[in-house]
């Protein structure tokens, strides 16, 4: 902890609000605990509460984000289903970001807890990196894992061709699963 000063309940909290909203990359559980001189586990905790309170926070594996509202710039997002093995999940992210799209999230379908989403909110090979090694850092299995390949991803993006891009790119893999 390097902050000279140890922030406490509220102060800390609105604090934790107003860091994440000047910034437009995440930032992580260590950093914001830095920050407000207290240990990650509090930052966790705070971070509850205030999703609690309907603060649009989200987790990713590179740090925390406060999500600003999209009206400002327009942008246009799609569900896509896919389907490959654990060993092509890189080639996947690439090809979504390589086309200029954000990867929001992945989604399965689990036959005893139902819809499980996790946000990933990789838009670059940089972000697509820190991922995957944050997954083998972790030893943690894909959603992929537990459905054995199919899954869904919300993907984002300023123009529509984007889109229509990463579909077609995702076919020639043999990585998109057709709907129609």
């Amino acid at each position: 902890m390097t902050s000279t000063k140890k922030l406490v309940g509220k102060a800390r909290r609105d604090s934790i609000i107003a860091w994440l909203k000047e910034e437009t990359n995440p930032i992580k559980g260590t950093e914001l605990a830095n920050r407000a001189g207290v240990s990650r586990q509090v930052i966790v905790q705070d971070i509850s509460l205030l999703k609690a309170k309907e603060e649009p926070i989200i987790a990713t594996s590179q740090g925390y984000i406060y999500l600003t509202s999209s009206s400002e710039k327009k942008t246009f997002r799609r569900i896509i289903a896919c389907d490959h093995s654990r060993e092509q999940t890189k080639d996947e992210l690439d090809c979504i970001v390589d086309q200029g799209v954000t990867v929001k999230n992945v989604m399965i379908e689990h036959p005893v807890y139902g819809n499980l989403e996790a946000t990933l909110m990789v838009s670059n090979r940089q972000e697509v990196k820190q991922f995957m090694e944050r997954i083998s850092e972790t030893n943690a299995p894909f959603l992929l894992e537990l459905t054995d390949g199919p899954h869904l991803h919300t993907i984002e993006a300023d123009r529509i061709e984007q889109l229509d891009k990463v579909e077609q790119q995702l076919k020639k893999l043999g990585i998109l699963v057709m709907t129609s």
